[in-house]
């Protein structure tokens, strides 16, 4: 299984194929199929008749949104890194290497309720976290790296870096210590798991 990804909320229901209005209430369903990891968007009364999701192969846990239209994106200048978007890169590249800075960046985004821990598994001895970011409905698959005291203080400056510079910092770059502010700030952070594991809703 992949242990760290997206997967963005659908656009459309996916046992009827009709495509979700704004506003529109609907249901996550949480499955594994074996290989990874599988989210399934149905609209309320496809998940009423498919009655319920809990006997399903796989089911793992489910939950209910509200579907929002995405916005026409402004043409912007070059935009700052933010913890979510350096998070995004982090997992679409899909480099071990990166695993520390990831899970702390998901933390850092949890703790500030941009992300929300929806299930907790455990996977052959390592801890997974499945965050949701409310506003998009985008899944987080995280691995919890299982970091010692003695590595926060590295990953904490690897994080800060990446926020300050992005994944292809120049060259004085990590000669330089990266200034904090108020959204991008790392945080001091214990070798402990993110807050609390929300209920998911049955």
């Amino acid at each position: 299984m992949n242990e760290w990804n997206i997967q963005s909320r659908a656009h459309a229901c996916e046992a009827c194929s009709q495509p979700f209005a704004d506003k529109q209430p609907y249901r996550t369903i949480l499955s594994d199929d074996g290989k990874e990891l599988r989210r399934s968007d149905i609209c309320e009364p496809c998940a009423q008749n498919a009655g319920d999701a809990r006997s399903r192969n796989g089911f793992i846990s489910q939950w209910n949104g509200v579907y929002e239209a995405p916005p026409a994106q402004p043409i912007e200048a070059i935009q700052k890194e933010n913890a979510e978007s350096v998070l995004r890169k982090l997992i679409t590249q899909n480099d071990p290497r990166y695993a520390p800075a990831a899970y702390i960046l998901a933390v850092m985004l949890e703790r500030k309720r941009i992300l929300k821990v929806k299930e907790q598994l455990h996977r052959d001895g390592q801890r997974i976290f499945i965050y949701e970011q409310p506003k998009t409905g985008d899944i987080f698959t995280i691995a919890d790296p299982n970091l010692h005291l003695s590595q926060l203080e590295q990953v904490q400056h690897d994080v800060a870096q990446l926020l300050e510079h992005g994944l292809n910092p120049p060259a004085s770059a990590a000669e330089t210590p990266a200034p904090a502010d108020e959204q991008n700030s790392v945080p001091p952070l214990e070798a402990a798991p993110p807050a609390e594991t929300a209920a998911p809703t049955n």
